[in-house]
């Protein structure tokens, strides 16, 4: 009897678990971010080979994103702070998988009717097309921004119950999704387009986001529903509502009567619409500048302000599985195959990470697992410093870095300065994603050795452990410490940073593309996570003081008996 009562009670927490709202966000989060990882993909491959075999529209594509985020981040999450949570996971869901399918749609058209479009009024009709693609994919990132910013940093808090162990967890396993999914939904994608066509695998990427977001938005529903704290949202209305109460009473003590009160707070509205309408169009245009100042500033005021930014610096680097990294390995003689076991390490030794978060929070408290894991990730990064000196390396400064620009820009006529062939980065990735031949293989320099490059690839996975627990802390800091009403335009102001930082990770490549100066990037690289985890230990030093180098101090025991409480900044 015993046996069938624990059963049924094993059977009936599953069940729960399974109806939950937390399960079901992390289903719909599987579902839009395996969406993403297919798209996101797919997008670079199809600009490649649609431009013929050249990264221009896939460097195109990229700086409209990265632009666009770092100039519309701030109005994007003041959008989500003032509008209410269903309606902006709704719209943000419908717009962004909408324009995913209307952008695959059109692709279709374009590899299918390629060859009549560029006869059609001198080309001119295919670059509108180009140019069409770019701008729907861009909306469809514009979108995705904002449903993570809704769903990720605002929803899972609430759902959360506000518990910082249990928010810590959530964080984590959304992670962990992430991680799952940068892995498998590329691989599925690519086989499809390699046993298919990529006019095929247009279509599939279409018809999954359309399936993708009905239940995506049933799920997102029924987590609204099983939450009745997402019907609650500070905000500036919540806040005017809250204000006339107040003046009503104070009217009320006064010895005026409720109607009164309430007939002057009418009038009150209406003389603050009409100076509305005084101040014009021009009020109306320069608003979204208003908000992109006030989101900035709101920013720098933040206790957590230190923190993001040492987040932010993470982003200039070359130390990353990006096209990159992948064209600096293919120059040192690492196939495609290896390339893709070591993506898998990486994916692997992230997954670790996030599972270290949640333990070294547990035994040591928030802020002092961002300064552990800053440090362990800057420990593991001096292997790629040490790579670069390593035997091996190709690096060597006295090689201008633009004599592969020049030849490119002048013609192969161009005479090249005496020295070691050059190989442009950005030429080497666009021969890998043109599945190069064994013939251009073999136009690479004769590899010495693989120490250094071994190297290289050690430090950048283990470095992963760090990165990704630092990355969930800062998530964490900022999930707990800006107000409510703050958090969507905080965010969008955070993920802003990390664009800024990108692009100028992307510049720098381009000022230095050949694989004998990398070895500099890697040490600038190197130089900015370091100034990052300054940052992130004054923002701990100041926070904690002395207590930071304390595993587990008074204060953090009382932070775990009472895991509801923020973390005291």
């Amino acid at each position: 009897m015993e046996n069938a009562g624990s059963k049924k009670r094993f059977c009936e927490s599953v069940g729960d678990f399974f109806t939950s709202a937390k399960f079901l966000i992390y289903l719909g989060h599987a579902l839009s971010t395996w969406g993403d990882r297919m798209w996101n993909f797919a997008v670079a491959v199809f600009l490649v080979e649609l431009y013929g075999n050249s990264l221009l529209l896939t460097a195109v594509y990229g700086l409209v994103v990265a632009g666009s985020v770092l100039l519309l981040g701030a109005i994007i999450g003041d959008w989500v702070d003032k509008n209410p949570r269903l309606k902006v996971a709704q719209t943000s869901l419908v717009v962004q998988n909408s324009a995913v399918s209307l952008c695959g749609v059109l692709l279709m058209v374009v590899f299918q009717f390629k060859e009549q479009l560029v006869e059609l009024y001198s080309g001119w009709l295919l670059t509108s097309c180009y140019i069409l693609v770019i701008t729907i994919a861009n909306i469809a990132n514009l979108a995705s921004t904002a449903t993570s910013i809704t769903i990720q940093r605002d929803w899972v808090v609430v759902v959360a119950g506000y518990d910082s162990s249990k928010l810590a967890d959530m964080n984590a396993t959304v992670r962990i999704i992430d991680q799952l999914t940068n892995i498998l939904a590329p691989m599925l994608v690519g086989q499809i387009m390699a046993f298919g066509s990529p006019l095929i695998g247009c279509g599939f990427i279409s018809g999954w986001n359309l399936i993708s977001m009905s239940m995506e938005y049933f799920l997102l529903w029924k987590v609204y529903q099983k939450t009745p704290a997402l019907a609650v949202k500070a905000g500036q209305k919540d806040g005017d509502q809250e204000m006339v109460q107040l003046n009503m009473q104070r009217d009320a003590e006064n010895g005026e009567s409720p109607a009164e009160a309430s007939q002057l707070m009418n009038e009150a509205a209406v003389v603050k619409v009409d100076t509305k309408k005084k101040r014009g169009c021009c009020y109306q245009v320069t608003e979204p500048l208003r908000t992109f100042r006030d989101g900035w500033v709101a920013y720098y005021n933040q206790s957590i302000f230190l923190a993001g930014m040492g987040l932010a610096f993470l982003y200039m680097t070359v130390l990353g599985f990006d096209c990159i990294t992948t064209g600096y390995a293919y120059t040192q003689g690492l196939n495609g195959s290896v390339l893709s076991l070591l993506m898998g390490a990486s994916a692997v030794s992230g997954i670790c990470g996030t599972v270290a978060f949640t333990w070294i929070r547990k035994k040591c408290g928030l802020i002092r697992t961002g300064f552990i894991s800053g440090l362990a990730q800057l420990s593991c990064l001096m292997l790629c410093v040490a790579s670069v000196f390593a035997p091996g390396s190709p690096f060597d400064l006295s090689v201008s870095p633009f004599e592969e620009v020049v030849r490119h820009l002048l013609g192969d006529s161009a005479p090249l300065p005496p020295g070691p062939t050059t190989t442009s980065l950005v030429t080497t990735e666009t021969q890998l994603l043109a599945n190069s031949s064994t013939t251009e293989a073999e136009e690479f320099p004769q590899i010495e050795s693989y120490m250094s490059v071994s190297l290289l690839f050690a430090g950048v996975i283990a470095a992963r452990v760090g990165l990704w627990s630092f990355d969930l802390t800062v998530t964490q800091l900022i999930q707990e410490n800006v107000l409510e009403s703050e958090r969507g335009i905080i965010n969008g102001v955070q993920n802003s940073m990390n664009y800024l930082l990108d692009l100028l990770h992307f510049i720098m490549v381009i000022l230095a593309p050949n694989p004998e100066a990398f070895g500099l990037l890697v040490i600038i690289s190197v130089s900015f996570v370091a100034m990052g985890q300054i940052m992130y230990f004054r923002f701990a030093f100041q926070s904690l003081r002395s207590r930071l180098f304390l595993c587990c101090s008074p204060e953090q025991k009382v932070e775990a008996d009472n895991p509801s409480l923020p973390t005291s900044v």
